[in-house]
């Protein structure tokens, strides 16, 4: 929310992300019970010319920029070895803590999570599923397939129970500037609704 309302580009409101990030650091509770559930973030950050992804690992990030195609993001690092731009320390951090050698090419989800990265898109998780879905409307996706994704309880995209999806929005950003930017937003924590 910063972000949107301090940058006036996608890579601006990156850069006040990443900023206040190494100034005050990321945590807290992710749940209003009593469980204890931290996790860190991932942002897919757009304007009408260019998308970003952000992801981070305590004041750590890496950031992709988006060239084309699909990109999804889900509750797990998917940023691998195209980092567009780093934490100045990323790599550094990481060697000395033993979880890169310096030889091997980086790999940031690889090496800052325990996800094995190359079972990310043939699992059954919901980052596999958002892609599956995601890649079956490749070049036609619209408003409507985007929410009807968003929708989507078999995939895991819209959970359920004790960890329920608490809104979804979905943007068109005509690159024509004097075309209007479409927001829809849900009202409700259930996107089915």
């Amino acid at each position: 929310r910063l972000g949107l309302e301090r940058a006036d580009t996608a890579e601006k409101a990156l850069n006040v992300i990443v900023d206040l990030l190494e100034k005050y650091g990321q945590g807290g509770n992710c749940m209003e019970s009593h469980m204890s559930f931290t996790y860190h973030n991932s942002f897919l950050i757009a304007d009408r010319k260019e998308a970003w992804v952000l992801e981070t690992s305590g004041k750590y990030w890496a950031a992709e920029k988006v060239e084309g195609g699909i990109r999804n993001i889900s509750n797990q690092l998917s940023i691998t070895t195209k980092i567009d731009r780093e934490h100045p320390k990323l790599k550094e951090y990481a060697k000395s803590n033993g979880w890169w050698d310096g030889e091997k090419e980086f790999d940031f989800a690889a090496t800052y999570s325990y996800v094995n990265t190359a079972r990310m898109t043939t699992s059954g998780d919901r980052y596999c599923e958002g892609y599956k879905l995601l890649n079956k409307h490749k070049g036609s996706i619209t408003p409507e397939i985007m929410m009807e994704i968003l929708r989507d309880k078999e995939s895991g995209i819209n959970m359920e129970g004790g960890f329920m999806t608490t809104g979804s929005m979905v943007s068109v950003l005509p690159q024509q500037p004097n075309l209007p930017c479409i927001h829809f937003f849900t009202g409700t924590p259930d996107p089915a609704r």
